[in-house]
């Protein structure tokens, strides 16, 4: 056995043979390391996921509090459906905000309800009430109010 690598190597050293290429224990320690590399990718990814759906969800929310303030300021109360918002003259949002990751909602008292159940607020979950002076930040459980 020792004999048989000796004799490859002095053929590769000799220039003899003509063959030329990577080994099979080669091409399998380099296709290990890139499997390696792209799980600590793909771990390390998973993180800005949830971070931007934490950096959507804030936005989202301080977006249906500014506009209801909005309403309000021009009409003296405040809407009792999204569409008050979206449609007339002057729209207060392009569109309602909507995501797969939570979904906010509010009553005519203009308060804004947040909940991370997408089949809406009429489904019977709780929502939790979002003061007009609280952030809205995203948790791994939906959307929940943090200081």
């Amino acid at each position: 056995m020792f004999e048989r690598y000796r004799q490859i190597q002095e053929r590769r050293a000799s220039a003899e043979g003509s063959e030329q290429g990577f080994t099979l224990i080669e091409l399998l320690i380099v296709i290990l390391v890139l499997g390696i590399l792209a799980a600590i990718v793909i771990f390390a990814l998973g993180g800005v996921s949830s971070s931007s759906a934490k950096s959507a969800c804030k936005t989202d929310g301080k977006t249906v509090q500014t506009a209801l303030a909005a309403y309000n300021a021009n009409n003296g109360s405040y809407p009792t459906t999204t569409a008050a918002l979206t449609t007339g003259n002057p729209q207060y949002l392009h569109t309602f905000p909507s995501s797969s990751h939570y979904i906010i909602g509010f009553d005519s008292g203009g308060n804004v309800y947040v909940g991370s159940n997408a089949s809406g607020l009429a489904s019977g979950y709780t929502a939790t009430i979002v003061p007009s002076a609280t952030i809205v930040a995203y948790d791994s459980d939906g959307c929940s109010v943090a200081s």
